[in-house]
């Protein structure tokens, strides 16, 4: 059973950080419309997908258990903001030319998970991973001498949601029930802000196109899936463990910002980025050789 468990938490983390890549593609599309205008549809259609998903799954006694116990509401609501904010701030990133700082942001997460894992849930590291952290840490001051300035997107980005996943590894919740509950939370803030702000162009679905429209919807499917699986593999294997499979997004996101919405990669970016490379590979060498060697 412990095996198969972990079998699918590698699964699932794979996937999360697969679609995660590929989501600055979607944005993209809607690059037009603003940051705040599309976190409202995120909530509101991931809420609606959620509860079609909840329904299928029959899984609604789960919500009955979490409404019933204060405290654990109260955490959720922590997890909801912080979750809410990493929404926003990643589509504002992604939609104003900073998909390079997303990307740094979701390269640091994986060693600020491994800093939370030693710190909140008594994980060890090795010689190996010591180094690895210092190394990561040196190419972030790099960047900080030579900007002039600490990388807050970034760092925005990568400790909103390491202490979301370390919230959610530690909550007795299952997550598509957490997930929603998290989402419902939000939705009363979302609705309030599509109500009190100005029309725009886009704002009546009744009157977009038919393309932009769909779009709009997948938000739901677009948010929901890769964070369901992310929970989904945070139950199931060590958080240090997580941290090993979260290259891969960064990875596809920085190949698209390079490659294809051709952002500036500067000698000091370069820099930065090999730091934390450098750290990610040498990170890894030592999880996988003590994995071989057990």
């Amino acid at each position: 059973m412990l095996k198969n468990q972990t079998q699918q938490g590698y699964l699932y983390a794979v996937l999360a950080f697969l679609m995660w890549g590929m989501a600055p593609i979607y944005f993209k599309q809607i690059e037009t419309i603003s940051a705040l205008e599309i976190l409202t549809h995120r909530i509101i259609w991931s809420v609606l997908f959620l509860v079609l998903i909840l329904v299928a799954a029959k899984q609604w006694h789960h919500i009955q258990h979490i409404v019933k116990k204060p405290k654990l509401l109260g955490l959720l609501c922590v997890s909801s903001t912080l979750l809410g904010f990493n929404w926003g701030l990643f589509i504002w990133a992604v939609n104003n030319d900073h998909m390079l700082d997303a990307s740094l942001g979701y390269y640091i997460n994986p060693l600020l998970n491994v800093l939370l894992g030693v710190i909140f849930l008594s994980e060890r590291l090795r010689k190996w991973q010591i180094i690895a952290v210092g190394i990561a840490s040196l190419g972030v001051l790099m960047q900080v001498a030579a900007y002039g300035s600490f990388p807050v997107v970034a760092f925005a980005l990568a400790g909103s949601f390491a202490i979301y996943g370390l919230l959610r590894k530690k909550m007795p919740v299952e997550s598509l029930p957490g997930l929603l509950i998290e989402a419902l939370i939000l939705m009363p803030f979302a609705i309030l802000y599509w109500y009190v702000t100005p029309a725009t162009a886009s704002t009546d679905m009744f009157n977009n196109e038919t393309a932009l429209n769909l779009l709009l919807v997948s938000a739901g499917v677009v948010t929901t899936l890769p964070l369901l699986y992310f929970i989904g593999a945070a139950k199931r294997l060590p958080y240090s463990t997580l941290g090993l499979f979260q290259y891969l997004g960064p990875s596809i996101m920085f190949t698209l910002a390079v490659t294809l919405y051709d952002e500036v990669f500067t000698i000091e970016r370069a820099i930065t980025f090999a730091c934390i490379w450098g750290a990610l590979a040498l990170y890894s060498w030592d999880s996988l050789r003590v994995a071989k060697k057990n």
